[in-house]
């Protein structure tokens, strides 16, 4: 579902929004994400450093952001590591972004308002239905998307256009989700399992374009191969799991 609101969003004084953002050799990159994200709208940042072997993560400090290390290669196990540290003190929200530039972090507002004025559970920023700059979306990752959102849709009865890592959902919902995936498979486990929880889900439009450096998954062949084998088998594995 696209949730095209026009207006500007307010946090409550009361609720917190948490970014977490996985990150593995983006020291030129990772300046420009954190200096993007809004004033006012985030209590805190948190870059997960995943066996960096450059000034990722002093960049990231120097910018404002809290550093956690992870050594385990994985975007699913950064991201794991991320919520075991905001687990202390966790936030009401907790927004996704990737540490490339290739999202647009002061978009924020427009992740986050479903789940502000409508309750929402779950809020996927949708790069396919959103302003893309030519080529920022490789071609085997259009395609692999489309296969996926389709199967999601026939197996679980969801519509997605997209399984963009741009994304928010509350902390309780995430929580209910459980979340295990230490790979390639972390967005879409955190799709269909909320499909199977009947929990609300919904789909804004995003901007996105070319990313710093290369895509250490759709960029390489090995990595387009392993991430396409593991998103199928989480959806299948998913639907088979009573």
């Amino acid at each position: 579902m696209w949730w095209p609101k026009d207006h500007n969003p307010q946090v409550p004084e009361s609720t917190t929004i948490d970014v977490l953002i996985p990150a593995l050799n983006e020291e030129k990159s990772i300046g420009h994400v954190l200096d993007a994200i809004p004033d006012g709208w985030v209590r805190r940042v948190v870059v997960v450093d995943n066996g960096s072997t450059d000034q990722t993560a002093v960049v990231a400090r120097e910018h404002g952001a809290e550093v956690v290390f992870e050594q385990q290669r994985g975007y699913g196990a950064a991201c794991l590591a991320g919520l075991r540290h905001l687990a202390h003190d966790p936030p009401d929200i907790v927004t996704f972004m990737d540490a490339d530039f290739s999202d647009h972090p002061n978009e924020l507002p427009r992740v986050v308002e479903p789940i502000l004025n409508d309750g929402v559970d779950l809020v996927i920023g949708s790069r396919t239905i959103g302003q893309n700059e030519p080529g920022a979306l490789l071609p085997q990752a259009v395609f692999g998307n489309k296969l996926a959102c389709f199967l999601v849709e026939v197996l679980y009865g969801y519509r997605f256009t997209d399984l963009g890592p741009f994304r928010a959902v509350r902390w309780s919902s995430l929580q209910l989700i459980g979340m295990e995936d230490e790979d390639f498979g972390w967005t879409v486990e955190m799709q269909v399992k909320a499909a199977k929880m009947h929990l609300s889900a919904v789909e804004v439009p995003v901007s996105y374009r070319k990313r710093v450096g290369v895509s250490k998954i759709t960029g390489t062949l090995k990595g387009t191969v392993l991430a396409g084998h593991k998103i199928l088998y989480t959806i299948f594995k998913e639907y088979l799991d009573p």
